[in-house]
């Protein structure tokens, strides 16, 4: 079944959410934790079985929709490339066609990092590669926008819903290099620009601001160089799972619209924990030398 000691134990019994980029990480984490609170889960992504996977990678839509279902939730895997409109479009008929509604989109899918050398990832504005650009803005940024477009024209009629999308921030700190910080506060702005138009209707959107993520690339960064201590210092994909089940669950989130949310302040406010029990405090930047 899997890690449980969701506390306090929340439900979100038929609940119809899409998680974008699910296959692995934390969309991976969200999925499971919507599933564990009973929701039904589209999981999206492009790593299927029986083909090549993201960099290789573990992890397809097929084996989280599975470990949804063992969860006590329902996962529903749909091959959906969130560069490719028509994707998109087809995902969202879908849901609509055979659920009638949505209540919950994570736009979680985001690029920029294949073929990436973490080692580098601090390098100089001059240095980054193009591609990298590229992927954040495109398989990121415009991805969350148009899903989101899709979600909010679901939600609109039902009156009532949520958007969350996932970013990473430390409130005036510089985000390690000028692509990824550009990318993420456009993220931020996404977020607040649609609050302000679906507040009247219901409707909130959020962005959650994890820590520093065990997911399978930085397992397998850390791995390779030889280190095992990157398990007391990074949280796990479900820490923002729990998050986006305590938000969900809250008959007030409407006053928390259009916010930048740390995962480790809603875990203090709403009283979860990572698997592993421990509190894991907001994500901070170290400070400049």
């Amino acid at each position: 079944m899997g890690p449980s000691n969701l506390t306090p134990k929340l439900s979100l019994r038929n609940k119809v959410a899409i998680v974008t980029g699910a296959s692995r990480g934390a969309g991976r984490g969200i999925a499971l934790a919507l599933g564990e609170a009973g929701a039904i889960v589209y999981v999206t992504g492009r790593s299927v079985r029986g083909k090549a996977t993201t960099e290789n990678l573990p992890g397809t839509i097929e084996d989280t929709a599975e470990a949804v279902t063992l969860r006590g939730g329902r996962g529903i895997a749909v091959r959906c490339d969130h560069t490719v409109d028509a994707d998109v479009e087809a995902l969202f008929a879908r849901v609509q066609q055979i659920q009638g509604r949505l209540d919950l989109l994570v736009n979680n899918t985001w690029g920029g990092y294949e073929q990436h050398d973490f080692r580098t990832f601090g390098a100089p504005f001059q240095d980054q590669p193009l591609r990298h650009w590229d992927g954040m803005f495109t398989s990121g940024v415009r991805a969350a926008m148009v899903a989101s477009r899709f979600a909010v024209s679901m939600m609109l009629p039902q009156k009532h819903g949520m958007i969350f999308n996932v970013t990473a921030w430390d409130r005036d700190k510089f985000m390690v290099n000028v692509f990824y910080d550009v990318a993420k506060n456009a993220i931020n702005r996404l977020t607040y620009g649609l609050a302000r138009e679906l507040q009247p209707h219901n409707i909130a959107a959020v962005a959650l601001a994890p820590g520093f993520m065990r997911t399978e690339r930085v397992a397998g960064a850390f791995e390779a160089a030889g280190r095992k201590d990157y398990l007391t210092f990074t949280e796990s994909p479900e820490y923002i799972g729990r998050a986006v089940v305590a938000l969900a669950s809250d008959p007030n989130v409407i006053a928390k619209s259009g916010k930048v949310l740390p995962v480790g302040d809603l875990a203090e406010e709403y009283g979860f924990t990572d698997i592993d029990g421990r509190h894991i405090p907001a994500f901070k930047m170290p400070d400049e030398g």
